[in-house]
This record gives structure tokens, sequence and C-alpha cells, in this order.
């Protein structure tokens, strides 16, 4: 084969290629890069909704670091955060647990935890909206019937964050469920009959077996949790719109209460990027640190 043949082959081999990838590439290129681009440009600008744009270059972001309400908002945001990732992943963990068993019923139960997931998000928080409500709700309705005088979960700056967690938690935990079980089952039986054999117990074996074993599933929700719970929006549109008294505003309705409420667009590109970085810099915090507890980057 002569070397003009080889070119023309590596050629039409390469083009080939390019065709197959070239749907993704573009898909990349017009609805990634060029709105991350455009967003930047915008978080540049002072830009209104029915005027023109007017570059101010970072004046945005140093008006963003002397705004109280972002710090109040993103403190909100971290909370939701702190609240919500510890108690889906234990939640989860332990559903895994009790539904990684075979026994009558367990596929029951493994839908019924898992559907939520499925279930529109605007859906489940009208939902538990109403299922808040001060006197017709029925979570008061049942502490009515017990002697207790339910609260205004909703109208009380310290319980509406807290019900909103509750409400996120029990919506998404079916997906770190079945991604738990999955690792669970995968975990070599040698290992379970030769810590019985050592004479451990189920918690030491638990910690010593289990749990390393399950470390890479752990750190994949981890970090899919706290990306999740830093752009929480609907629960908190549909619940609370941010209140009480600014009790639940977080970042992403402050980003979209700045655009389309008060059409400050350049404003609300800068919150946006400084969310990304935020987003950004914990992943790759946790992506550093996986090394000292996941088991198979040891």
């Amino acid at each position: 084969m002569t070397n003009k043949k080889v070119n023309r082959l590596s050629r039409e081999a390469n083009l080939t290629g390019w065709l197959f990838v070239s749907p993704m590439v573009l898909g990349f290129i017009l609805l990634l890069l060029v709105p991350l681009l455009t967003a930047f440009y915008m978080s540049l600008t002072d830009w209104p909704l029915l005027g023109e744009a007017r570059f101010i270059g970072f004046d945005n972001y140093a008006t963003i670091m002397s705004d109280a309400d972002f710090w109040k908002v993103l403190g909100n945001t971290l909370a939701f955060a702190a609240g919500l990732v510890p108690l889906n992943i234990v939640l989860a963990l332990l559903l895994a647990l009790l539904l990684s068993k075979n026994f009558a019923g367990m596929g029951w139960f493994r839908t019924a935890i898992f559907v939520p997931v499925m279930t529109s998000l605007i859906v489940w928080s009208i939902v538990w909206k109403y299922m808040f409500a001060t006197d017709s709700g029925f979570i008061n309705q049942v502490l009515q019937v017990i002697g207790i005088q339910g609260p205004a979960w909703l109208y009380n700056p310290n319980l509406a964050m807290p019900a909103v967690i509750v409400t996120s938690v029990l919506k998404n935990v079916g997906l770190n469920m079945v991604l738990f079980i999955a690792a669970l089952q995968q975990v070599p039986v040698h290992l379970y009959e030769a810590a019985k054999i050592d004479g451990s117990g189920r918690t030491r074996t638990f910690f010593q077996v289990t749990i390393p074993m399950i470390t890479p599933t752990i750190f994949l929700t981890v970090i899919m949790t706290i990306i999740g719970s830093l752009k929480v929006f609907g629960q908190i549109y549909v619940m609370t719109q941010g209140g009480p008294s600014g009790s639940t505003k977080v970042l992403v309705y402050y980003i979209w209460e700045k655009a389309f409420k008060l059409y400050e667009f350049g404003y609300a590109s800068s919150l946006a990027y400084i969310l990304f970085f935020i987003v950004m810099g914990l992943t790759l915090v946790q992506w550093q640190l996986r090394k000292r507890w996941v088991f198979h980057e040891n």
C-alpha cells in the first residue's frame, strides 16, 4: 500500500470520527460554551432588560462583595446544604441497608421510596406546601389529634428552612438509596466471611468492611447532593418565595429575583458566576481530598 493511499485512508478515518462526534461538539459549543461566555460578558455590564448594555468591568463583583443581602442569601444557601446533605446521605444509606436484603414486599418499598424522584418537583412542592399549611394542613391536623397545636411551619423564620429541607430530602433520597443498594450488592461476600471468622460484630464489620468498600459511591453521592443543594430553587419558589423575612432566600432564588423581577441582568450574571465558582471550588476540594478516604483511590 502506497503512502498516498495510507494518507487518504487516514484522512477519511479522521473525517468519519469527526462526523460521529460533531453533534456532541456542536451541542457543547452552542448549548454550554456560548451561553457561558455570554453570561460572563453580561456579568461585566450594567444590562437592564429594556436598555442598552453598558460595560462596567468588575464593578458588579465589587458591589456583590459589599452587598449585605448577598451574604445573608449565601448563608441561607450554605445552611440549606449543611442540613440537607448529611440528612440525605445518612437516610439513603440506612434505607439501602434495610432494602438491600431479600424479603417479602422489598420491591414495593423500593418503588415507593424512588417514585418521588420521578415526580414533578413543582407538584411535589405544592403538595407539601398544603401539608405544612397552618390550619388545614395534614401535619398540623395529625398533631391536633394527639393534643399538640401545630406551628405555622412556612411562616416561622425558624421553621421554614427545616421544612423545606425535609421536603427536599424526601423528594430525592430515593436516588442515593438506589446507588447505595447497588454499591452494597457489589461488596465481596468473602470479606464479610473473613470478618466473621475474625470475630467482628455487626457494627465493627459495617465500619471496617462495608463503609470502606462503598466509599466510591459515598463520594459520588456527596458531590451530587452538594451540587444539587447549592442549586435549589423550585421548592423555595413554590413553598416560601424566599420568606418569611428572607429566611429561605437562597442564591439561585436571589439570582432569579435580580434577573426577572428587578431586570438587573448584569448583576444576576455576576451572582451566577459566583455560584459557579463556589460549586467548582467545593467540587475540586472534594476531588483532592478523595485520596484520603476513598478506598479505591488509596
